[in-house]
């Protein structure tokens, strides 16, 4: 059951029951006939001044809300004898019959002018699961027997109109709690409660409240995680407990908690980092927007739903942390990527919302997104909210464009393939390259042109010094070109013979004249240059000396540029 109340120290705010209701009406009572197949009868808002007579005996919902009805006579309700829910709310009701109402499920009395509440109104309401006190102006919730039969009890702000310091909850003694032996839910959010008033209202944590299993403290002045572990560790029955919305700032080291604790929202609060503090029991986690920036070294095993959206995460939880992990939400982070390494930390994943990201739209992460879930491969993780949410904010290009719709070129995602490829395939053409010249014999040739203009250069200048009158004078009668296998016979016989013959020959010959350190084309270049004829000694190893072949071609052009013959062949 489900009781809402207003009073100077605990505005009941709501206690929800489902009821079952009796609708009598004296003589010339009005009468009600808006009712629907589903039994529901609509006698809202009407003016009624007493219960109206209802049409239809078997009823099972009554809604007589906004009337001016004052009070509810024994006799009104009896023959409805079918009747589960009955509205009463917003009347100006002071007095109800000891015996008014019968076998409901839920009642609503709220705002209203109830002096006082009877404990006889609910004896035989021993099915009543919603009970509205909400706005009424007793002062106390009447003597134990009032309380006993409760199972759920909300305390809220007795007025959504009123400011929050006026209308909310400051403490629910503990004597009243001790009345509540059979409560079940116990809903205090949206009320004034401090840590001290808190422990008085679960009476220090003796375990008093021994059969509740949902207590919700959202939305009030808590500051303390570690007190409010110690104040339900002795309740053994609780398995949802609900403190989001408070000022928690950190969250100490270690927590005692029922063992039954499978459900804990700790969202909307400030906290920066999470600690083994949190239950090893839970299956449902809420730590949504609060601070945290990492997630880490905290293993649950059982859990099975994790909300962290609204923190400022950088990355996913590491996966072995949550084996049962079903369901994550990771919205609205600085969650930058993902990829398929880490949800495969995540064995029993199914369920993934991480939009409203800024995520770095890689070729990894775009090609990972469509791979995965843009149609290409069905997998067993589903991404439950809408591509929408998934936008690029970097690069600066791809900014605000949905993941799915990116398309990058190859050479942006594999870029150092491609220039491997392209050095590599360089580099063959290169080789092939310097092998065809090598069998073309194409760097001899090469070498032979630079040569040669460098020859045509300098024969150019001679020219130009012989105009001017400046020529240098001819050094040698002859240059003899010869091969470095043939020196002996020209050293021994060709040389002594032409350089003491009458006249005597002058003679330029490597061994003896060529300048140490130059480029021996350039020695061969200077030599016929200085020499008036070039001779050449003609044989197999003549042939066969790639500087004699320069030396002779290098003749052969001068020769056909000059228009005379100035070489002398000897073979």
């Amino acid at each position: 059951m489900q009781v809402r109340s207003e009073f100077s120290y605990c505005p009941w705010s709501k206690v929800v029951p489902y009821v079952r209701l009796w609708n009598m009406v004296s003589f010339g009572t009005s009468t009600c006939g808006q009712c629907d197949e589903r039994l529901f009868c609509n006698c809202s808002s009407r003016n009624y001044r007493r219960v109206p007579t209802v049409t239809v005996t078997k009823v099972v919902t009554l809604d007589l809300s906004f009337n001016d009805i004052t009070t509810v006579a024994e006799d009104d309700l009896r023959e409805y004898t079918w009747l589960q829910t009955l509205d009463l709310r917003s009347n100006r009701i002071k007095s109800i019959h000891e015996w008014a109402f019968h076998l409901l499920q839920s009642l609503d009395l709220s705002y209203n002018q109830l002096a006082a509440l009877t404990p006889a109104w609910f004896s035989k309401l021993l099915s009543l699961q919603h009970l509205n006190l909400l706005g009424n102006c007793y002062r106390t919730l009447g003597p134990g027997g009032t309380l006993s039969l409760f199972r759920y009890v909300t305390c809220k702000a007795g007025s959504q109109n009123a400011p929050k310091s006026q209308s909310s909850m400051y403490v629910m003694p503990c004597p009243t709690s001790h009345l509540l032996t059979q409560l079940e839910y116990l809903d205090l959010s949206g009320n004034l409660l401090t840590d001290l008033t808190l422990t008085e209202s679960l009476c220090h944590g003796d375990g008093t409240l021994r059969n509740l299993r949902v207590l919700n403290v959202s939305d009030n002045a808590l500051k303390s995680l570690s007190l409010i572990s110690k104040l339900v560790t002795r309740l053994d029955k609780l398995v949802h407990l609900d403190i989001s919305q408070n000022g928690y700032t950190s969250m100490p080291p270690t927590c005692s908690w029922p063992q039954t604790l499978t459900h804990l929202n700790v969202s909307g609060a400030k906290l920066r980092r999470v600690s083994p503090c949190l239950p090893l029991t839970l299956e449902i986690l809420d730590l949504g927007h609060n601070d945290l920036t990492a997630f880490h070294s905290v293993a649950l095993p059982a859990l099975r739903e994790l909300h962290l959206s609204g923190n400022k995460l950088m990355h996913l939880p590491p996966g072995w942390l949550f084996p049962s992990l079903e369901v994550l939400l990771i919205q609205s982070n600085t969650l930058n990527m993902f990829g398929p390494v880490d949800l495969q930390l995540y064995r029993r994943l199914r369920a993934l919302q991480a939009g409203q990201n800024r995520f770095v739209c890689s070729c990894e992460f775009v090609y990972f997104m469509v791979w995965r879930w843009g149609g290409a491969v069905e997998g067993s993780v589903e991404l439950t909210d809408r591509w929408d949410n998934y936008l690029c904010d970097s690069p600066l290009p791809l900014q605000g464009q949905r993941v799915d719709r990116v398309r990058l070129s190859p050479f942006q995602c594999h870029r150092i393939l491609l220039v491997s490829a392209l050095c590599g395939c360089t580099l063959a053409a290169g080789t092939l390259f310097v092998i065809l010249l090598w069998k073309l014999h194409a760097v001899w040739y090469l070498r032979m042109m630079w040569a040669w203009l460098k020859a045509k250069r300098k024969a150019g200048n001679q020219r130009r010094r012989d105009a001017a009158g400046n020529a240098e004078p001819l050094c040698y009668d002859a240059f003899v070109s010869y091969s470095e296998q043939d020196a002996e016979w020209v050293e021994e016989f060709l040389v002594p013979e032409l350089e003491n013959s009458q006249p005597p020959l002058s003679l330029c010959l490597h061994k003896r004249d060529f300048l140490p350190g130059h480029w021996i084309i350039d020695n061969i270049i200077n030599a016929m240059e200085r020499s008036r004829r070039t001779l050449f000694v003609l044989s197999e190893h003549f042939v066969h000396s790639e500087w004699c072949r320069y030396g002779f071609i290098l003749s052969c052009l001068t020769t056909i540029r000059e228009y005379f013959s100035g070489s002398t062949i000897i073979h």
